[in-house]
């Protein structure tokens, strides 16, 4: 989705902090960076991609009658023939994605009163979605945006998770008008480096953690990093809040990065250093009792909430609560009744022999041995994974999740994510390499997810990874209905005997 507005206006080009060519400064009836969607007296954002260049598609949007186009000089000299001949006002910017972003804010005008966003390799839905849940608990009217969409006291669904400038600020915009006055986001590294978010005014940041991800975006860990860093030395005004995990290693990078950005810090972590301290935790197989610092001063809480690194999660969420302006002893009185997320660590269904089956979205080599890590407290017996890798993403991570799940599963089924365009056999033998001779390999992930089921004993739990939430299977170019917590339920149904 792109362009449009609120309410039918027309703003003059200045009016959105762009100066046009030629001392021109058009009426702006609208935004638009899909060249399709161009309506007559549209700005056309023409941005660089991956692929293709934007400015391709400017003779497209001039014959739709765009009033003017904003991009870059590569992208002037793509359409000059077009330009030349046209009456459109030309806007020529060093960085056109932060213009666009600067645009939209303007155009659409209205956000939630309070906003935060959090950024990291694992952990940002999570976050994002306790922080709603504790505002809502308090009785706030709010959101949370990312992977899963908008949900909350609005919803919407989103196709990327942070997504390009006109949908974002058009989604808070129409947030806004419905009422909700909180929205947490997740800043992902592309979002903060395509600048998706310049223009959304927060009171507050947070940082998860970092690990191998997304190397076939970004060319090198420092790139991925300075990414991500963009929410605390670019997006966060002086004296706003940030709330970062400094048991992570690029966490104590990051603060020292807030802190010379003036921001006011607050830590989280088990460090004897951390602001949100953990103390100490006690794992059951419905939970966990959570004792924790704020400020040097104990709390205990029970978590309904399974794996260690919620208790991270959760104090990221409560941080940002308290650093938006929300009173801490209500924040803590709140999170007994936080609830997990769909595909993060969800209890999928549970065998007659009581064993239990989870579902987590862990896709990357961190997240996996984290999930499984945290998983081994609440598990009496084995714990059996099936999992894959995707395809046409970072191929550097497949053995590094092989690696993973040797380490820390006793029975390990190797099956397909998301091939997409590859050969799904050829990415199978990519993880196993890490993953051992005694993995199983099971190219069907139902068939994989059946055989993980039947293989529980009692006291034994299965962790299906991957997918999460995620209702599709991409194979070639087709999506396949497909829900790995589904397929774990009519396992168990069939395995039991109910069906």
């Amino acid at each position: 989705m792109s362009g449009g507005s609120v309410t039918e206006r027309v703003m003059r080009l200045s009016l959105l902090g762009l100066r046009g060519d030629k001392g021109r400064d058009p009426g702006v009836t609208g935004l638009s960076v899909d060249s399709r969607q161009v309506r007559p007296g549209h700005l056309f954002a023409a941005l660089p991609g991956s692929a293709t260049h934007g400015g391709a598609f400017i003779q497209y949007a001039l014959r739709q009658g765009a009033g003017a186009i904003l991009t870059d000089r590569k992208g002037a000299e793509i359409a000059a023939a077009e330009l030349a001949g046209s009456d459109a006002a030309l806007v020529v910017a060093e960085d056109p994605r932060a213009a666009l972003a600067g645009a939209a804010a303007l155009w659409f005008a209205a956000q939630p009163e309070t906003m935060v966003a959090v950024t990291g390799t694992s952990g940002k839905t999570s976050v994002a979605t306790f922080t709603r849940q504790i505002w809502q608990a308090l009785g706030h009217k709010a959101i949370s945006l990312g992977t899963m969409g908008v949900q909350g006291d609005y919803q919407a669904k989103l196709a990327h998770t942070t997504p390009e400038p006109i949908t974002l600020h058009r989604v808070l915009a129409e947030a806004a008008a419905a009422g909700v006055t909180h929205a947490a986001m997740e800043a992902s590294s592309h979002g903060l480096d395509q600048r998706r978010l310049d223009g959304v005014r927060l009171k507050a940041g947070a940082f998860t953690n970092f690990s191998q991800d997304h190397l076939d975006y970004h060319k090198d860990f420092d790139e991925y990093f300075a990414a991500k860093a963009l929410l605390f030395d670019h997006i966060l005004d002086e004296g706003a809040g940030a709330v970062i995990n400094i048991d992570d290693p690029r966490g104590r990078q990051m603060a020292q990065i807030a802190r010379e950005r003036g921001l006011e810090l607050t830590t989280i972590g088990k460090d004897e250093r951390a602001d949100l301290r953990i103390l100490g935790q006690r794992y059951d197989a419905t939970g966990q009792d959570l004792r924790f610092s704020l400020f040097g001063q104990a709390h205990l809480v029970r978590l309904a909430l399974i794996g260690g690194f919620q208790a991270e999660n959760v104090l990221a969420a409560a941080g940002l609560a308290i650093a938006a302006g929300d009173d801490p002893a209500r924040v803590i009185g709140t999170l007994p009744g936080l609830t997990t997320v769909r595909g993060r660590m969800e209890l999928a269904a549970v065998r007659e022999n009581g064993a239990a089956v989870f579902v987590d979205y862990s896709h990357k080599p961190g997240a996996l041995a984290s999930a499984l890590q945290s998983l081994r407290p609440h598990v009496m017996g084995r714990i059996v994974v099936v999992f894959g890798a995707g395809g046409d993403r970072d191929r550097l991570k497949r053995p590094l999740m092989g690696e993973a799940a040797r380490q820390f599963a006793d029975v390990v089924f190797v099956t397909d994510d998301n091939p997409r365009s590859e050969d799904p056999a050829a990415i199978r033998a990519e993880v196993i390499a890490g993953a051992g001779p005694d993995a199983i390999e099971v190219g069907d992930r139902a068939e994989a997810i059946l055989r993980g089921v039947d293989a529980l004993q009692p006291g034994d739990a299965l962790l299906i990874a991957g997918k999460g939430h995620e209702t599709g299977q991409i194979i070639g170019s087709d999506v396949y209905p497909f829900d790995d917590a589904e397929q774990a339920s009519v396992a168990v149904a069939a395995l039991d005997g109910k069906i």
